[in-house]
């Protein structure tokens, strides 16, 4: 048995998750299905979720009879023993940070421009960012690549491409999605501190674009978390607000849907560096469509 929890979510998904799941009370969905199927479904309503929040409970092994994973920012699922519970956190972290304040907005231009004095041209600086993962729980799973792309007023000035050797080992289900076997990571991988340290040099304070970005951000606060480093202040754009608001009619909202639309190509998907470089030339596409400034 499979009990699906949502709130704040956007209709399309709601509908998207009756061809599995009976929703049995507004937002709560009872089903049963495989290990595969459910896992696959928790992917598909991590990445359609927008701004929403969602709860999955499930049956298994454990002394308790079951287990769940949940997207809430102010919960944190921790094992103890065992036994999964929901730890309350005081004050949730502050993944996307919104800045809607006058005073948030008169910040931002000031670091964005390029010298003092009127007259004075803004400068767009951008990173697109992506990851790799070994799974979609930022509780569990880790980062074994980092990919971004920097920007100056949409033109490209440099790239960073990162392999990391996680504590787990890479599943085959992982390595046939993103090309990256437990013997690559091995060989080519550096630490998750080295990682880091050279993402934060890499972006310093340029604004970090990325589709869904709210998933990867997770992994990268808690990766900061989990080396014992300060977290990014970075200004955080998720495109796939942007493109929920504006194109409502396209059959979803997943990134290579998305890009087909919009007529990116993507040849080596779920390469977290190719990803970065389509996220990028989709920010350029929506800024030139008048849905998106920067």
């Amino acid at each position: 048995m499979i009990v699906i929890a949502l709130s704040r979510v956007p209709a399309s998904l709601r509908g998207d998750l009756t061809k599995w799941c009976q929703e049995i009370q507004t937002g709560i969905y009872v089903g049963r299905f495989s290990v595969r199927i459910r896992d696959l479904l928790w992917e598909r309503i991590q990445k359609n979720i927008g701004s929403g929040e969602a709860t999955i409970v499930y049956t298994t092994n454990n002394e308790l009879g079951y287990a769940f994973r949940s997207t809430r920012a102010d919960r944190e699922v921790v094992n103890y023993d065992g036994i999964p519970l929901l730890m309350h956190l005081e004050k949730p972290p502050s993944s996307i940070k919104c800045g809607f304040s006058d005073a948030a907005r008169f910040h931002r231009a000031k670091q964005m421009r390029t010298g003092s004095g009127k007259g004075t041209e803004m400068t767009r600086k951008v990173v697109a960012l992506d990851i790799e993962t070994t799974g979609l729980d930022s509780a569990t799973d880790e980062i074994i690549s980092i990919g971004a792309v920097k920007s100056t007023n949409g033109e490209e000035i440099e790239r960073f491409y990162r392999i990391i050797q996680p504590d787990k080992v890479i599943s085959p289900k992982i390595t046939d999605l993103t090309g990256l076997s437990q013997q690559k990571v091995e060989q080519e991988g550096i630490s998750l501190e080295a990682a880091l340290t050279d993402l934060r040099d890499f972006i310093g304070r340029f604004i970090v674009v990325g589709y869904n970005v709210a998933f990867d951000w997770g992994f990268i606060e808690r990766g900061y978390d989990k080396v014992g480093q300060d977290r990014l202040g970075n200004r955080i754009i998720d495109l796939l607000k942007v493109v929920r608001q504006k194109e409502v009619f396209l059959d979803n909202f997943r990134f290579e849907t998305v890009l087909k639309y919009y007529q990116i190509e993507n040849q080596d998907q779920h390469n977290s560096l190719a990803d970065a470089d389509a996220t990028i030339k989709l920010m350029t596409k929506l800024i030139e469509k008048g849905f998106l400034k920067i």
